[in-house]
């Protein structure tokens, strides 16, 4: 039966893959269960076209593989509130209360999986043509666009490294850098500087993502210059930082100077019965599969926790 009082045993934020994953091993382990997810199920994975890198499957669109896992987990009874949690506050009991938008809930064991959004260049075409064409993981999309050419934009650690991923399967990688210098690190810089694949368009931005169906190409405009040009390529990998979804956590958990949820291997926050799994925690390997699980980690944890702490009775 649907839960009436508004606690439950173990509570997931975030219905990406983590928060997916996290929300099937609670409920088979027969915890009362709620999943909470403000925006759409699957996260970032929803937007995506393709998946061929989730193992035993060989290709699937993302939102089709994000609304199976919903479906898998509410077999087992886990339920699902559309909310957005803006605090989480502890009880001297030991539960912890998560106020919403529509309302307040409580949980012995909290399981955050909330994610982190990527940062947009916030241009025309982007998000329209997010998943046919723009990407935000070299990882995940790069292997689509063998032999062709392709916009990498951004100048940091995490472009380097996705755009030296993508030369394993592109024709050509231009990087398009608002700067005229690069803020990778020494080795970094000096391995995409050495490869051949790799060019460079400095002291420019992109303007619009142009395409009907699929990218087709790019927009930039020097900065310094005023210049206008267009870069014809099939991809567009944008890497200029992502954004954890924890602020309304800041003063809560301790975290890195990302904004990333410090864990241990089992997930746990530094806040007894809070964990965070996925792409909102330090470190994590941001794809479908680790994402996964991390979730399943810490609904294991959560369940031994709630054992520990509240071995009486259901809380619901």
């Amino acid at each position: 039966m649907p839960n009436t009082t508004n606690e439950y045993e173990i509570i997931i934020v975030g219905a990406g893959p983590a928060g997916l994953a996290a929300g099937l091993y609670a409920a088979r382990a027969r915890r009362s269960t709620l999943l909470i997810e403000r925006k759409v199920t699957g996260g970032q994975i929803a937007l995506t076209a393709d998946v061929e890198n989730y193992p035993g499957i060989d290709n699937i669109n993302g939102f089709d593989l994000a609304t199976a896992m919903h479906g898998q987990a509410a077999k087992y009874g886990m339920e699902t509130a559309y909310a957005d949690v803006t605090a989480i506050d502890t009880r001297a009991d030991g539960r912890h209360v998560l106020r919403t938008s529509e309302g307040d809930y409580v949980a012995g064991a909290v399981i955050l999986t909330g994610g982190a959004d990527y940062n947009r260049l916030g241009v025309p075409g982007e998000e329209r043509l997010t998943g046919f064409g723009v990407s935000y993981c070299a990882t995940c999309d790069a292997a689509f666009f063998k032999d062709q050419d392709v916009a990498v934009i951004g100048g940091g650690d995490s472009a380097m490294e996705e755009g030296l991923f993508v030369t394993r399967y592109v024709r050509k990688a231009t990087v398009v850098h608002r700067r005229d210098t690069l803020r990778a690190s020494a080795i970094l810089r000096e391995r995409a500087f050495a490869n051949p694949k790799i060019s460079f368009v400095w002291n420019s931005v992109v303007e619009e993502i142009i395409g009907a169906d699929a990218v087709t190409g790019a927009r930039i405009r020097n900065v310094v210059t005023g210049e206008t040009s267009t870069l014809d390529v099939t991809g567009v990998f944008i890497f200029i930082g992502a954004t954890p979804n924890t602020a309304y956590l800041r003063d809560k958990l301790k975290m890195d100077a990302g904004g990333h949820i410090l864990v241990n291997d089992w997930m746990e926050t530094d806040v007894p019965g809070i964990f965070a799994a996925g792409d909102i925690r330090a470190n994590s390997a941001r794809q479908v599969v680790s994402a996964a699980g991390d979730g399943a980690t810490a609904a294991i944890r959560a369940d031994h926790y709630i054992t520990d702490h509240f071995p009486t009775a259901s809380i619901a």
